[in-house]
């Protein structure tokens, strides 16, 4: 005879908190030699941003020697940094794009 199971109580795992990533700025660096078009559209193409946006990005780069194209998590960030230097190497530009963590 099997013995009678009963169900008991299951004691209830409290959720466990997850901290939010840190963040990271991407950033261009200003230089003379590369064209504002080729800016704008690495933006567009890259950042996803609007045009409007992308020109504004631009204009800050041009006039304060570097501009934030967005906020993104460590890897993202690495990634979109490592595209925009390896785009700009194909169409030699000495375009220049690093990652800083965002302030808090």
């Amino acid at each position: 005879m099997v013995d009678q199971i009963t169900p008991t109580e299951t004691e209830s795992i409290p959720e466990a908190i997850v901290a939010e990533p840190p963040m990271y700025q991407v950033i261009l660096l200003n230089d003379d030699f590369t064209p504002m078009d080729f800016v704008v559209r690495i933006l567009v193409e890259l950042f996803y941003l609007s045009t409007e946006q992308a020109e504004r990005v631009m204009l800050e780069v041009h006039h304060k020697g570097r501009g934030v194209c967005g906020l993104f998590t460590r890897e993202i960030a690495e990634t979109r940094v490592a595209q925009v230097n390896q785009v700009s190497r194909q169409n030699e530009h000495p375009l220049l794009c690093v990652m800083e963590p965002a302030p808090q």
